[in-house]
């Protein structure tokens, strides 16, 4: 039995402490317009993670809207491991630096 291909989807988050009230969807898409913000998020060094629960309940929302209350704890997660991955805390300052 042959498997039936499923798109890729990607969202994209923005979320900068002292600037972003909350965070917020910058990028969206299935498909093709998925496979190129992963390629972006790739060369420009952007933790991605999978989570395709998460990322079809994103996909619901427009380009710049802030992440809802119900979601908060999720993409809360999302977002330290991207800090983390990338050396960081969540204020900005790079690990180790006070």
């Amino acid at each position: 039995m042959q498997e039936s291909y499923k798109p890729k989807k990607a969202v994209g988050l923005r979320y900068r402490h002292g600037e972003d009230e909350r965070p917020h969807v910058v990028a969206r898409g299935e498909g093709i317009i998925a496979e190129e913000i992963l390629r972006i998020a790739r060369e420009e060094g952007i933790p991605v993670k999978k989570d395709t629960g998460l990322v079809d309940s994103l996909l619901r929302l427009d380009y710049m809207q802030d992440i809802p209350e119900e979601l908060f704890v999720m993409v809360a997660e999302i977002l330290v491991f991207a800090y983390e991955t990338m050396g960081r805390e969540i204020d900005g300052t790079s690990s180790g630096e006070k």
